[in-house]
């Protein structure tokens, strides 16, 4: 089935909503610019009265690996997701796998699509040789930019993509991120065919806010194409 994460939690009730809809997992920003933004001491008590066997990921950029680390600890998060802008040094990727590792935590990478796009088939052979398998528990593909890491409710293009997230699902789990929604995660699937699927703002009333109705549809239409596909 394709894994599916509802993020940018800020409150309890919609942790909830997410759980009962169906979610693998929940995210909770720690990117202060964003309207997302939650506190260490909320995320914690949060994720306090979830249940076990959905996973809570603590979602970062810009920060320090010792400073995610940590927060990630505190919070008894599951997994980190980390977003990078540009590439970052195999050895320093490595040394927030060892981090998470030795805590307990999975290791989710986040970058922009663009930087697959862009160089092409040069960039995936570059990512594949650099991170052999089981370095990261993830690659999340995103439409973020420099100002806006994530979150940007704008999708890339999907079809212009599909042979980028292939081809780098040969090496990693893809997770796929940016502008989806209930009425289009459906049509994303079918072209990326990825390993998950993360939703914010296509699930909201407003930044920092879910809709119900909106969470359950969206997590719906994904087992709907996952039932297609068996």
């Amino acid at each position: 089935m394709t894994w599916v994460k509802i993020c940018g939690m800020t409150n309890l009730e919609d942790a909830l909503v997410a759980v009962e809809a169906g979610a693998d997992a929940v995210g909770f920003v720690f990117y202060e610019k964003s309207p997302r933004f939650v506190s260490v001491e909320t995320a914690r008590e949060i994720v306090e009265r979830l249940p076990d066997d959905v996973e809570k990921v603590g979602v970062f950029a810009g920060d320090s690996i010792e400073h995610a680390v940590e927060i990630g600890s505190y919070a008894r998060f599951d997994a980190l997701q980390v977003y990078l802008l540009t590439y970052r040094k195999p050895e320093e990727e490595g040394s927030l796998q060892a981090q998470a590792m030795s805590s307990g935590l999975r290791t989710y990478l986040a970058l922009p699509i663009s930087i697959f796009l862009d160089e092409g088939s040069r960039n995936i052979a570059g990512f594949a040789s650099k991170r052999p398998p089981g370095v990261l528990d993830a690659l999340f593909l995103d439409s973020g930019n420099a100002e806006q890491p994530g979150g940007t409710g704008q999708r890339f293009d999907w079809s212009e993509s599909s042979s980028v997230v292939r081809e780098l699902s040969v090496y990693q789990k893809v997770v796929v991120a940016g502008g989806l929604a209930p009425q289009n995660v459906g049509d994303a699937i079918a072209a990326l065919k990825p390993w998950g699927v993360d939703v914010s703002s296509g699930v909201e009333v407003r930044p920092g806010k879910k809709d119900p109705d909106k969470v359950r549809a969206f997590v719906r239409a994904v087992r709907e194409m996952d039932r297609k596909a068996n």
